[in-house]
């Protein structure tokens, strides 16, 4: 494969980052140029003071990036100097000349035996042809096998090849993939099976078929949702054919949904110039995946009408109740004026019964004290189930024709074959679909074995002839509410769906699962390839250990936070929970010179080349490259909510060509390679090891509520933050300031499902080992989950006492640790973990393989609703790793500073997002959820490049106070996130050359004096 041809997996700038020789900072000096003794012992194996320096350089490299390089050592003077000073006591030295390939190559071998690595010698790189081969059936992304080829090599200590060879390693796995699926689609399609394929790509009537199929619906709207079945209707022929012909390509679902995108990406022209067979196989997979997100939107508006059905029944019986008891309260205390007549001692015993009946009706009439007395009499409380069952008897007709269509679409299944809610459900189905109404059936035809007892009295009724009677509108709404609850517990699935389909189908299959063990190796998943007795016998040592000395450090008054309390017959205990303030805009900045959003965007493209991954949606071979000039207006237009039109009234670009450069060039594949390259760029810069939390890259990830003015799917309701309107949360990961990964969720979706998604599935350079979130990041397997992952979560409870009391688990039992303060409320069921530990093995390289989408294994896993074996035992793995973190949280001040740094940085972050897309006042009105999600990256990427442009000055700053001996100790506290200095408003000009934005000229502009006042200014540090 000549370089031409070549897949671009990574920017120029990236491949320096993995192959160029470290640059060492003074601390990055000290820790990867110290020796340890057998280091120590192999330098003195050597003999002149050259080859020692050169064994040092060599070492120090190589524990840096695990790789060898070729330098002079006039090119690394300032290392020499550092090793001469610390190791050679400033010997004299001045032969730079250049070292014999012998004596490189013979220490080389000596650091490979020292770190017991390897050289991808012709077997290894064999090797490596075929896991490249496996990771492309999981993932045809090139970036994905990229990574997972650098973590094989990594987990088995082999060093990385060049990138030419890895990208022909890549290249060929791909190509080997794609002719193996055209060979087995080729074979599988018939003629006319190619035909209806093509048929998608026709445009009869104005408007391309696919092109139809792809709008989703905007809400739950009746009309949205008729159009959706619709398209059901019209895919299902080619979901059957897709649905027999993809499980033969044996491909991960992240395959399909990859190649699913496609036809998402590229346009209709473009599809026509490929090969048929390709196209084919992208067709199928779209339809396939399209027909599964009709179903799961079919669902979702069933599960909200049903919710809100729900919501206005019991609303409507308690407001019932209130009325009657409202209504009846002048007349029950006109009752006791009754019952005060009767007992009256001056009533003579010769007193007439009319006299006092008059007496009595003067209270109140006959009729209405006749209906108190039958009140009173035949019941002892108002029945509101009553109410409930009268207002769903009004409500008949709307649910009819709302969720019946829905209900009638979908093909619901069970695991039990004998559910009696099945069976119903199969009834009502053949009902409805032969046109006939339920009142025309006998009741003895009628499934109602699946009715509960409590429900019964409110279901029939007797005719005129006594016979009993079912109330077929109740029927049918007790048919859609028990399907709605089991929906939700997953007792009732759809296959042909993403979110509901059965927990083991979104598993990996028991063919695959043979090979576990290879599959284990491969993801690293080191903890998994550990023998369970052990593991666990290590995490009891561990915690039990914890738990004694955590309460030891409190009594003797060692942990000075954790204040104790004395009672009559007991101690509690509490942490204060202290909330700093996020920083922004630090003073620092405020002496700055003003500079607009397009001379930002113009100076991080010069540093990173950005701009060249936008490519034209006809490919590389379109005669049209994106002009800067309209590129980066189309970029402001959506990252500040301003939109393309507006940007066309308020600048020297028109709207047409505004709208024609967005069409050709913005996409969300796209916006998402440029952030990385953005944010990779950001952690090259000299300034971003000082942005590190305790040494260690310290991520977190928050969501940020939206309001939207135009409805789509993901638009949800949220009183809290929108009031009566409808809005979308976007969901961020901020690592050292950067936002490195985001995506759109609903505002009713619970984050904590999405934080595992988000950390594994982060494509930038930037890779952190501990993870924060706040109390909404938390569920019951999410610390169990990142831990088999080798990530340390690290969440912030707002009420930690209280969360501790409830959740802090132990192996032994609780009568165990009845002496101490802090102490476990339950044991460990350590049976039920070494039990189903195969089950737990398979759902984690599920998880690693994607086999579905991340964030709905861990919805089902953290639910509720319903509780399995597995489960549970899941959610005692998590119980262990969840309170190993409890007892350190108490114990370790840094750990709680630590984290709350991490969350300041992702609200100050918020700050600044919120600053860009300013416009409208903030609330979105793009149309679909594509627009949603490009406005998502673009106003991330209008962040990244504020972030970027600020720590770049940064680290201009931190250069030259090295060069000059001007004191920055304070520069690493500086927060990144600034925007004082930045002007995201006015009228842009953007035919006119920009403004030159030269870093070295404005800190020279600068007073010293001004800087250092603003760097020592104690109020404006990050904490």
């Amino acid at each position: 494969m000549n370089i031409q041809k070549r897949l671009t997996i990574l920017t120029t700038d990236e491949i320096n980052q993995l192959y160029s020789r470290p640059l060492f900072t003074t601390k990055e000096r000290v820790q990867y140029f110290s020796l340890s003794q057998m280091e120590t012992e192999l330098l003195y194996t050597l003999r002149s003071i050259k080859s020692k320096i050169y064994f040092i350089l060599q070492l120090g490299y190589f524990k840096s990036k695990h790789l060898f390089f070729q330098f002079n050592l006039c090119e690394v003077e300032e290392d020499i100097q550092y090793i001469l000073k610390v190791h050679f006591n400033n010997a004299d030295f001045s032969d730079f000349g250049s070292i014999d390939k012998k004596t490189r190559l013979n220490q080389q071998q000596l650091i490979l035996k020292r770190f017991n690595y390897y050289l991808c010698d012709s077997q290894s790189r064999l090797d490596l042809k075929e896991q490249a081969r496996r990771a492309a059936a999981i993932s045809g992304k090139p970036i994905f096998i990229f990574r997972e080829l650098i973590n094989y090599l990594t987990t088995k200590r082999i060093i990385i090849p060049g990138y030419s060879f890895i990208q022909e390693v890549i290249g060929n796995a791909i190509t080997y993939e794609q002719n193996r699926l055209i060979r087995v689609i080729q074979k599988q399609l018939s003629e006319a099976d190619k035909q209806h394929l093509k048929e998608l790509l026709y445009n009869p009537s104005g408007l391309y078929k696919i092109t139809r199929i792809k709008h989703e619906p905007k809400d739950f709207s009746m009309n949205e949702i008729k159009r959706e079945i619709e398209y059901g209707k019209e895919m299902y022929p080619l979901f059957q054919l897709a649905n027999s012909i993809l499980p033969q390509l044996k491909i991960s679902n992240e395959s399909i949904k990859y190649y699913a995108s496609l036809v998402e990406y590229y346009s209709v022209y473009k599809l026509k110039r490929f090969n048929e067979s390709l196209v084919n196989l992208y067709l199928l997979c779209f339809i396939f995946h399209r027909y599964q997100r009709m179903n799961d939107n079919l669902i979702n508006s069933f599960i909200y009408k049903m919710r809100k059905y729900n919501d206005d029944i019991l609303s409507f019986a308690k407001d019932q109740v209130y009325n009657y008891y409202t209504e009846n309260q002048e007349d029950f205390k006109k009752v006791g004026n009754i019952l005060q007549v009767i007992i009256d001692e001056n009533i003579s015993e010769h007193t007439v019964f009319k006299d006092i009946q008059r007496r009595v009706f003067s209270i109140l009439d006959r009729p209405k004290l006749t209906e108190l007395a039958n009140q009173i009499l035949n019941t002892s409380k108002i029945d509101e189930k009553a109410f409930r069952w009268e207002r769903i008897d009004t409500l008949a007709l709307q649910f009819k024709r709302q969720i019946r269509p829905i209900f009638m679409t979908i093909d619901f299944v069970t695991t039990d074959i004998e559910d009696p809610l099945m069976d119903a459900i199969h009834f009502l189905k053949e009902v409805f679909m032969k046109r006939k109404a339920l009142l025309k059936y006998d009741i003895e035809n009628i499934p109602q074995t699946f009715i509960q007892n409590g429900a019964k009295r409110y279901l029939y009724t007797k005719d005129d002839a006594h016979s009993k009677r079912l109330l077929i509108d109740r029927y049918e709404f007790l048919i859609y509410h028990s399907l709605w609850y089991r929906l939700q517990s997953g007792d009732v699935f759809c296959r042909d769906s993403i979110q509901y389909r059965s927990f083991e189908d979104d598993l990996v299959d028991e063919d695959t699962w043979v090979h576990k063990e290879s599959m284990i190796q491969d993801f690293n998943l080191t903890k998994l390839q550990q023998p369970i007795e052990q593991h666990l016998k290590e995490l009891e040592n561990k915690l039990e250990a914890r738990i004694i000395s955590i309460n030891k450090r409190i009594t003797s008054g060692k942990n000075k936070y954790v204040q104790v309390k004395k009672h009559k017959n007991h101690h509690s205990w509490t942490l204060p929970y202290t909330r700093s303030s996020s920083l922004i805009n630090h003073s620092f900045f405020d002496v700055l010179p003003q500079v607009d959003m397009r001379s930002i965007l113009y100076f991080v493209n010069q540093q990173c080349n950005f701009l060249d991954n936008f490519e034209h949606i006809l490919g590389r071979y379109a005669n049209q490259k994106a002009k800067d000039y309209t590129l980066i207006p189309c970029l402001i237009a959506w990252g500040t909510n301003m939109g393309l039109y507006r940007m066309g009234e308020v600048s020297d670009i028109d709207f047409s060509k505004l709208a024609t450069t967005s069409a050709n060039f913005i996409r969300l594949e796209t916006l998402k390679d440029v952030n990385d390259c953005i944010s990779n760029a950001t952690s090259k810069l000299p300034i971003f090891p000082y942005f590190n939390i305790d040494d260690f890259i310290h991520s977190s990830s928050d969501g940020q509520k939206y309001e939207t003015q135009i409805h789509t799917l993901q638009s949800r309701h949220s009183s809290k933050y929108f009031g009566m309107n409808k809005g979308i949360t976007s969901y961020t990961m901020v690592a050292n300031h950067i936002p490195i990964q985001a995506r759109i969720i609903g505002a009713n979706e619970h984050e904590s499902h999405y934080v595992f998604d988000i950390l594994y599935n982060n494509t930038t350079n930037i890779k952190p080992t501990i993870h924060s979130t706040d109390t909404h990041g938390t569920n019951e397997v999410n610390f169990a989950i990142l831990d088999l992952f080798g990530y340390q979560f690290a969440p912030r409870y707002k009420d930690i006492q209280a969360t501790i009391s409830r959740n802090l688990y132990g192996f032994q039992h609780p009568s165990h640790y009845e002496e101490l303060l802090i102490k476990p409320v339950r044991k460990i069921n350590t049976d039920l973990i070494v039990k189903e530990w195969d089950n737990i093995k398979r759902i984690m390289v599920s998880l690693a393989l994607k086999t579905t989408t991340q964030n709905v294994i861990v919805r089902k896993l953290s639910s509720y609703a319903r509780k399995n074996q597995t489960k549970r035992a899941l959610w005692e793995y998590d119980n262990i790793i969840k309170s190993l973190y409890f007892l350190e949280y108490i114990d370790s001040l840094s750990l709680r500073q630590n984290v709350q740094k991490s969350l300041n940085r992702g609200e100050s972050y918020h700050k600044l997002r919120r600053s860009v897309s300013y416009a409208n006042f903030g609330k979105l009105r793009f149309k679909t959820e594509q627009d949603q999600h490009i406005w998502n990256e673009c106003s991330r990427l209008l962040s990244n490049c504020v972030v970027y442009y600020n720590a770049s000055i940064l680290s201009n700053l931190l250069i030259k106070s090295k060069d000059t001996g001007f004191e920055m100790k304070m520069l690493q506290y500086i927060s990144p996130i600034a925007w004082q200095h930045i002007n995201f408003y006015g009228r842009y000009e953007f035919s006119k050359s920009p403004t030159v934005v030269n870093i070295e000229e404005i800190l020279e502009s600068i007073n010293k004096d001004d800087i250092l006042t603003s760097l020592t200014r104690e109020d404006s540090l990050e904490e």
